[in-house]
C-alpha cells in the first residue's frame, strides 16, 4: 500500500482515539465532581459488629490437608481421580474468589453513587432548593436506576446520621423532595454563617452520650466519642470545622450544651450536660431513638436509659397538661371578668 494512504488511515484512528480518551476524562470529572467527600454514619456500632462477624464468617479455615499416600501400591487410575478432584476444587475456589471480587466491586459502586447522592443533597440542602428525583436519577445514572431505592434509602440514612436531617417526600406526583433538620438551629443548622455543613447530627450524637453517661459527660468520655468518628481536639475536620470551639464555645453560646468545671478538680476538669434549649427543642426520647438508628438496634434496647426516656415523655405530658389546663382557667376567669365589667356598665 502506498505511504500516502497509510498515512491518511492512520489519522482517524489517532482522532478516534483522542476523541475516546476526551470523553472518558469528561465522564470522569463529571462522576468525580460528587464524590470528593465519602461520607458514612459517624459510629455505626451495629454497623462495625456485623461487619466483623461477616468478615470472620467469610474467611476461609485452612484445614490441614491429609497426606497422601507415595506407596508403590497407589494406582495409576486413583492418582488420575486425585488430580480431577484437586482440579475441581481449584475450579470452585477460583470461581468463588471471582463471585466474591464482583460483588465487592458492585457493592463499591452502590457505595459510590450513595455518596455522589449524599453531596448533591447537601448542595441542595445549602442553596435551600428543592429536590427533584428526576435530579437524583441524573446523579445515580441511568444504569442503577433499579437500584435507586436502595441507594436513596443509604443516602438518607448517611443524611440523618451524620447531618440530623430528614429526607421528606413532599409531592409524589412531581418526585419533590425536601431536606428538614431535626433540631432548629440557627443558619439552616450550621450554627455559624457561611457555606459549611449542617451540625445537628453532631449536636444529637453529643446529646446522645450525655444521656447514656447519666445526664452529665466528662470532658474526657466527649472527646473519646469524637476521636472514633474521627475529630480530634486541636484538628480542623472537614464537615464540623475546628471541634473544640464548636463544642465548647459555639454550641454552648446558642445553650444546647452546658460546660462547666467539674467541683473541687485540680488542675480543673469540665464536663457537659444539656442546655436550656436542647431541652426546649428535643426529648430523652427522641435523642434516643437518634442513637438506636445510629447503632441499628430499637431504642428499647437501652433497657435502663429507655425506661428513664418514658419517664421523661410522661413528665412532659404531664407539665403540658397542667399548662393547657391553667391557660384555659385564666382564659375563663378574663371571659367572667369581662362581663361582670359590662354587667356593671
Amino acid at each position: 500500500m502506498p505511504r500516502g494512504q497509510k498515512n491518511s488511515l492512520r489519522v482517524p484512528e489517532k482522532r478516534q482515539q483522542t476523541r475516546g480518551q476526551t470523553r472518558r476524562q469528561g465522564a470522569q470529572a463529571t462522576a468525580t465532581k460528587w464524590k470528593k467527600v465519602a461520607f458514612s454514619s459517624p459510629l455505626v456500632l451495629g454497623a462495625t459488629i456485623q461487619k466483623k462477624s461477616a468478615e470472620r464468617s467469610g474467611s476461609i479455615l485452612k484445614k490441614p490437608r491429609r497426606a497422601l499416600s507415595t506407596t508403590t501400591s497407589v494406582d495409576v487410575s486413583h492418582k488420575k481421580s486425585c488430580k480431577g478432584a484437586k482440579s475441581k476444587i481449584e475450579k470452585k475456589q477460583s470461581s468463588s474468589r471471582g463471585l466474591s471480587s464482583t460483588v465487592r466491586s458492585r457493592t463499591d459502586l452502590l457505595t459510590m453513587k450513595t455518596n455522589m447522592l449524599v453531596q448533591f443533597l447537601m448542595e441542595m440542602y445549602k442553596m435551600q432548593k428543592p429536590i427533584m428525583k428526576a435530579d437524583m436519577l441524573k446523579i445515580v445514572q441511568k444504569r442503577y436506576e433499579n437500584r435507586f431505592p436502595e441507594i436513596l434509602r443509604k443516602a438518607s440514612f448517611n443524611m440523618e446520621v451524620v447531618f440530623g436531617v430528614d429526607l421528606k417526600e413532599i409531592d409524589s406526583s412531581k418526585g419533590s423532595y425536601i431536606l428538614v433538620s431535626k433540631m432548629d438551629l440557627p443558619n439552616n443548622g450550621r450554627v455559624t454563617r457561611g457555606r459549611g455543613f449542617p451540625k445537628t447530627g453532631l449536636l444529637m450524637n453529643l446529646l446522645g452520650v450525655i444521656f447514656m453517661k447519666g445526664n452529665c459527660a466528662t470532658e474526657e468520655k466527649i472527646w473519646e466519642f469524637l476521636n472514633k468518628m474521627r475529630i480530634y481536639d486541636g484538628k480542623k475536620h472537614f464537615i464540623f470545622g475546628e471541634p473544640r470551639k464548636l463544642i465548647t464555645q459555639d454550641l454552648v453560646k446558642l445553650k444546647y450544651l452546658e460546660y462547666r468545671q467539674v467541683p473541687n478538680t485540680y488542675p480543673a476538669r469540665y464536663e457537659f450536660l444539656w442546655g436550656p434549649r436542647a431541652h426546649a427543642e428535643t426529648s430523652k426520647m427522641k435523642i434516643l431513638e437518634f442513637w438506636a438508628k445510629v447503632n441499628q438496634t430499637v431504642p428499647s434496647a437501652f433497657q435502663f436509659r429507655y425506661e428513664e426516656a418514658l419517664r421523661d415523655e410522661q413528665e412532659r405530658a404531664l407539665a403540658a397538661a397542667t399548662f393547657n389546663d391553667g391557660s384555659d382557667a385564666m382564659g375563663r376567669k378574663c371571659s367572667k371578668a369581662k362581663v361582670s365589667s359590662s354587667s356593671h356598665a
